[in-house]
């Protein structure tokens, strides 16, 4: 008798979960993006990068490179959002490790990860808010020239 109680006690739980996980992923909220695989891509022109030496003269690590930039839409025509944020020089001469929030019409999307001197690099998406709350997934940092960037945000609910 004692080994059917555990059995179904072990039971119930485990409809209890698994009733529990359908229904969290089916309650999302107006605004949540619901398709796997969406992308936002901006453009980010650099108005207001700014590096300040910390350590040893020039490029060294533990600069600090702080920015509060334009956001424009993919063809690069209208502006569409501001960012901001910092990054800290962890090898001199090839990348820093950074965290910032691209503030869009519709919620804010944070990212964290490197930023290299001389390639694209991919950032993890750490958070959001508004239409973007429940979204993960990751960002492209592509070098477009003459200092923009363009991202890629690859969204995952």
């Amino acid at each position: 008798m004692k080994r059917f109680t555990i059995i179904a006690v072990l039971g119930a739980v485990t409809l209890a979960v698994t009733l529990s996980v359908g229904a969290w992923g089916k309650g999302q909220g107006k605004g949540h993006i619901k398709a796997k695989g969406h992308s936002v891509t901006v453009i980010e022109h650099p108005t207001t990068d700014t590096t300040t030496d910390t350590g040893a003269a020039g490029d060294s690590v533990g600069d600090i490179l702080t920015f509060a930039n334009d956001v424009f839409d993919a063809k690069d025509s209208a502006k569409v959002a501001t960012d901001q944020g910092y990054c800290i020089r962890v090898v001199a001469g090839e990348s820093y490790e950074c965290n910032w929030t691209t503030f869009l019409p519709r919620g804010q999307i944070t990212v964290e990860g490197p930023f290299y001197d001389a390639k694209d690099s991919t950032l993890a998406i750490t958070g959001g808010t508004g239409r973007y709350r429940h979204v993960r997934g990751t960002m492209d940092l592509q070098s477009k020239g003459d200092g923009k960037y363009a991202f890629v945000f690859h969204l995952n609910s």
